[in-house]
């Protein structure tokens, strides 16, 4: 497909992602989950600080909406950038296993293949302050937006870690392999609960008021 995976639009690329060609597939997924939170995050905080009521959060209601939006479009980048990793990875596995550079090349395209999963936890680290900051200015209109938002960034940090797993599992013996899954682990831990919290705080807002 010459067309950027990131451009077709919301049916054309489920339906590829439904069909029998192996791209795009699960870290895929994940940065366009990363790209939906943040452009929910953008749009709660651009509706609210429109609002005169809200004019002195208008600064900080700004900056998260800019660092949102600079946020989904690097999120939308990995998209493809996932995908093209797949060809390599493929090339790889099919030299044959006598072929003295099989070995390193196959190392070298599960790294490369873990590289934008990667990115996307990062960037789903990135996204959790912003949304601790709207959950206390956006606007209780915006509420059920911001939750929605954190729960789409937990779901696209737990999607990403499963496709780095995938891949440096195949290195039981690789430094950068297991650098990357310490990194992994570290970003879960202080991710994860700050998204689930922003997610139970609206809900128990959007409950019990």
């Amino acid at each position: 497909m010459s067309e950027r995976l990131a451009e077709l639009s919301c049916a054309a690329f489920t339906a590829e992602l439904a069909s029998t060609a192996p791209t795009p597939g699960g870290g895929g997924a994940a940065a366009l989950l990363g790209a939906l939170g943040v452009s929910l995050c953008a749009m709660a905080a651009n509706l609210t600080r429109n609002k005169k009521k809200y004019e002195a959060l208008y600064a900080s209601l700004t900056d998260t909406a800019e660092r949102a939006e600079a946020l989904r479009l690097r999120f939308l980048t990995l998209i493809d950038a996932d995908a093209a990793a797949f060809a390599p990875l493929a090339a790889a596995y099919s030299l044959p296993k006598d072929d003295p550079a099989a070995a390193a090349a196959r190392e070298r395209a599960l790294l490369d293949a873990a590289g934008a999963p990667m990115d996307t936890l990062r960037l789903c680290a990135e996204t959790a302050p912003l949304l601790e900051r709207l959950e206390r200015e956006a606007s209780p209109l915006m509420r059920s937006d911001v939750g929605c938002a954190a729960v789409c960034c937990r779901a696209a940090l737990e999607c990403a870690a499963m496709n780095v797993w995938v891949n440096t599992r195949l290195l039981p013996e690789n430094g950068r392999a297991r650098a990357l899954e310490a990194e992994l682990g570290r970003l879960r831990r202080e991710a994860l609960p700050r998204l689930e919290a922003v997610a139970a705080a609206v809900t128990e807002k959007l409950v019990n008021g």
